[in-house]
């Protein structure tokens, strides 16, 4: 099974989003085929996390692992080292003061 573009899964990722009346927008188009995407959470306190896909060696299944949490100037500083690395970066941020974010639904891991 062949794996979606980075943009469609970010435009599907939106659709979601947008679907269950979540603000969510592209801070950092990355590549359009295989960029990797992070998730930022802004919980509107002045708090944050990001979310990067992860691979799980034991289980062979990509997850969505938090890389980092805490305030969000922190969280920031530390997509902007990711960023760093990776110019094909893909940014998206999700504002929801419940904290949801979709990541753990069906589908979305892959």
């Amino acid at each position: 099974m062949s794996r979606l573009t980075a943009e469609i899964w970010v435009s599907a990722y939106l659709t979601r989003l947008r679907l269950a009346d979540i603000p969510a927008f592209v801070v950092t188009k990355g590549d359009l085929t295989a960029g990797a995407v992070l998730v930022k959470l802004n919980t509107l306190d002045g708090n944050a996390e990001a979310f990067q896909k992860s691979f799980d060696l034991m289980t062979g299944e990509r997850t969505w692992i938090s890389l980092h949490a805490g305030p969000e100037a922190d969280v920031d500083a530390s997509i902007a080292k990711q960023r760093s690395f990776d110019p094909d970066l893909w940014v998206i941020e999700v504002e929801d003061r419940a904290g949801r974010h979709l990541l753990d639904e069906p589908g979305l891991a892959d």
